[in-house]
């Protein structure tokens, strides 16, 4: 799954370059960093790529989150739905902004359930944010006209689809903004790293100065640019966006082994009676960084889970599963937190103390998914395909 498989000289040469200037900080020292601007290389070869305006690098997806939403004027009073089936980075920045995150129900698609979006929205809602779960994507068509409809922001956490298309479309780009997340185990790595995207120049504006503490940039002196608001410190460095550079040169080269494996193994998991698969609703976009699939029910979705971890196989089972799914969230239902939420931001989050999402539980508690790897042979792919399939017919 990850882009660190496949690290090698071309990441070395891109570090190497920043390594020589001893300029590793993104902005400023223009002289002593003899041209080399990694990050600005970065943020362009992302908008080529994906044939985008604008793009801002930060320090991770999470921070990508949390920028995206203050650029885009969400905070107190404001309510965005997002689903039960996420990373906890999506709730961490919804309430990082003082506003208020409304779960609902995910469908077949592991992503949002466009009916259990409209039925959430209320008067306070300001955005709807589909998260593309493992390498695929949202209803979009559908999310886009509800978002329409209603005059609300769509913001796609794309974090784990970098490079993944809906209809031609880069994911990320069909919202009023994207992010990205190119930590170490993402479809492209920075190590630690991340980006907000979108088409409109003003939420790029401010997303440039708001992860950088606020600076206007418009400066030749960074030193003394002005501040036309708050910001933090969600920059990313130049060795981060020298890792990413030389890895957003080899996406193709990723996707194509990425929808190779996962096409045997899907191929070989299809013949098992029993079996469903995730709903794609555009197969042609996905990154095919994991296989999922559904078992009848819940008993043997966990014995099967067991059992290609037996075989020595990775396996997720979801449902478990305390970074990513609601059900063992314990800190986000009793809000745990170090400081206290303001009082009608608490009010509206004491509802998780008890609410049940049984609509979604029908669903992921059926589900295993197993990542695709780069780095396996034709070979080692064909045997794990077996030895997959093994597993999940000896529970069938």
């Amino acid at each position: 799954m990850p882009g660190y498989e496949l690290f090698g000289e071309e990441e070395k040469k891109e570090v190497n370059d920043v390594l020589e200037t001893g300029i590793y900080m993104r902005y400023g020292f223009d002289g002593p960093r003899k041209g080399i601007w990694k990050a600005k290389e970065l943020e362009q070869e992302i908008c080529d790529r994906l044939d985008v305006k604008y793009a801002q690098l930060t320090s991770s997806g999470t921070a990508a989150l949390t920028t995206a939403f203050a650029a885009l004027g969400v905070g107190a009073g404001d309510e965005v739905i997002m689903p039960t089936f996420t990373f906890v980075a999506s709730f961490e920045s919804v309430v990082s902004v003082g506003a208020t995150p409304v779960l609902v129900d995910v469908d077949d698609t592991l992503t949002l359930d466009p009916k259990a979006v409209r039925a959430a929205i209320t008067p306070k809602t300001k955005v709807v944010m589909p998260v593309h779960m493992c390498g695929s994507m949202a209803e979009l068509d559908e999310l886009k006209a509800i978002c329409d409809e209603h005059k609300l922001i769509l913001l796609e956490d794309a974090c784990q689809a970098f490079a993944g298309q809906y209809k031609g479309r880069a994911l990320g780009t069909i919202g009023d903004a994207g992010t990205f997340s190119f930590d170490f185990v993402k479809t492209i790595t920075c190590a630690e790293g991340g980006a907000v995207i979108t088409n409109n120049e003003d939420v790029y504006l401010k997303s440039d100065a708001y992860s950088d503490h606020g600076h206007d940039h418009l400066g030749v002196d960074r030193g003394a640019d002005l501040h036309p608001f708050i910001g933090y410190n969600y920059r990313i460095s130049e060795l981060h966006a020298a890792v990413g550079l030389a890895q957003i040169r080899k996406i193709d080269t990723f996707l194509a082994i990425l929808r190779n494996n996962k096409e045997v193994m899907k191929n070989a998991l299809a013949e098992v009676p029993g079996v469903t698969f995730r709903r794609i609703p555009d197969p042609a976009g996905d990154t095919a960084t994991h296989l999922s699939f559904f078992l009848p029910t819940e008993e043997k979705a966990r014995n099967a889970n067991a059992a290609i971890k037996a075989a020595g196989l990775p396996s997720f089972y979801w449902y478990d599963n305390n970074w990513h799914y609601i059900r063992n969230w314990a800190h986000f239902k009793n809000s745990q937190t170090l400081t206290p939420y303001a009082k009608e931001l608490q009010t509206a989050l004491d509802v998780y103390t008890t609410k049940e999402f049984p609509a979604s539980d029908a669903v992921m508690s059926r589900c295993i998914s197993t990542p695709i790897n780069l780095a396996w042979s034709a070979e080692e792919t064909i045997e794990r395909a077996a030895k997959l399939v093994a597993a999940v017919q000896s529970v069938l």
